[in-house]
């Protein structure tokens, strides 16, 4: 797989557009892991629950492992940020 710059906003923008369950589920990989990234369990939530609604059977597996980490009120936040990416998309 290719070696993607995060601090670029056109691959952000070109990786989600399309929506594709591998692209939005490397998102949520580099944010759980401050890979090229300020790590951010409730970002790499939001990416893994989009992921996951795509179809990618491991964003399930990671979605539920960050939310054991996670507050209640941080596990709404990514859900409500997954819900407005989902409408703009």
């Amino acid at each position: 797989m290719a070696r993607f710059d995060m601090t670029s906003l056109e691959y952000v923008d070109g990786a989600t557009q399309g929506g594709g369950h591998d692209a939005l589920f490397e998102l949520g990989m580099k944010y759980c892991s401050g890979r090229d990234v300020e790590l951010d369990l409730t970002i790499a939530h939001k990416w893994f629950n989009l992921a996951a609604l795509r179809g990618n059977q491991d964003a399930k597996f990671y979605r539920m492992e960050l939310a054991g980490e996670m507050s209640k009120a941080d596990v709404a936040n990514a859900q409500r940020m997954a819900r407005e990416w989902l409408s703009q998309n």
